[in-house]
């Protein structure tokens, strides 16, 4: 079974993006920019979504809560690594 969201890049053709990928319905991937994801981002549907807006928008926070533990994971992991 995969992870809920998961976090991609794709650096060979959009250098400075990162994208949260939602893998249960209704799947979709949300774009932006590394610099400022929460108010640059653009949301792409694999599934027709039967969602109201503010159920979307729960949807987009939670994307955005994910981003921000994982790259808080990150650094912790990386601190951890220079000790």
């Amino acid at each position: 079974m995969l992870p809920k969201f998961l976090l991609a890049t794709n650096s060979q053709q959009r250098l400075g993006y990162i994208y949260v990928v939602h893998n249960e319905e209704p799947r979709f991937v949300l774009e932006g920019s590394e610099d400022d994801f929460e108010n640059d981002h653009q949301i792409y549907w694999i599934d027709k979504p039967n969602l109201s807006e503010n159920e979307i928008d729960t949807l987009i926070a939670e994307a955005e809560y994910f981003l921000d533990d994982e790259l808080d994971c990150e650094d912790s992991l990386t601190d951890d690594d220079e000790e």
